[in-house]
């Protein structure tokens, strides 16, 4: 395995094509989000600063961070549905990862009805909720890549189906059924 550093931390081996691709989209979506999430955040420290009262400076900047956090946190959720819209696909997030996060929004909406919170700290809790209505309809709309190779190197194609260890769809099938046997016996 290659190891190298690089401006954007250490990575392991040669990207795939795929990969290099899947980076690319990352990058353009986030620069297209950053044109619309700093001119929004400045423009609400700013009304903030001259509309709102503030106790102090230090409340004010506290108040800013904070929200420039919730507003960080959104933008970081969303190259995956850039990704998902460019690539026509939701191949690349893998059921159990989607599952995880639908019941991690979940308890995230069940707390913020629950516990008593200040209101942005509410909306970046529904904030969530927000992706993953968006990345639903995504699942809906695009279909799932039969031929695209999923996080165990496995491809579920009808005529080619190749698992970790290059075995045919015959091969899996006999050893599926010599492992029954043997559960069996």
């Amino acid at each position: 395995a290659v190891v190298s550093t690089q401006s954007t931390g250490v990575t392991f081996g040669e990207k795939s094509e795929e990969e290099k691709l899947s980076e690319e989209i990352d990058r353009e979506a986030m620069r297209y989000l950053q044109w619309a999430v700093y001119p929004l955040l400045f423009g609400g420290a700013l009304y903030s600063l001259f509309y709102m009262p503030q106790r102090s400076w230090y409340s004010w900047v506290i108040n800013t961070l904070v929200n420039g956090v919730y507003c960080f946190g959104f933008l970081f959720m969303t190259p995956q549905l850039f990704l998902n819209y460019r690539l026509k696909s939701v191949a690349h997030l893998p059921w159990r990862a989607f599952m995880y996060k639908a019941f991690n929004t979940f308890i995230d909406d069940v707390f913020a009805f629950i516990i008593t919170m200040p209101t942005a700290h509410r909306i970046a809790c529904f904030r969530d909720d927000v992706i993953f209505l968006i990345y639903l309809y995504q699942r809906w709309l695009y279909p799932v890549d039969k031929t695209r190779v999923n996080e165990f190197g496995q491809v579920f194609d009808e005529d080619t189906v190749e698992g970790v260890e290059g075995m045919k769809k015959d091969d899996n099938a006999s050893l599926e059924v010599s492992d029954a046997e043997k559960k069996t016996q």
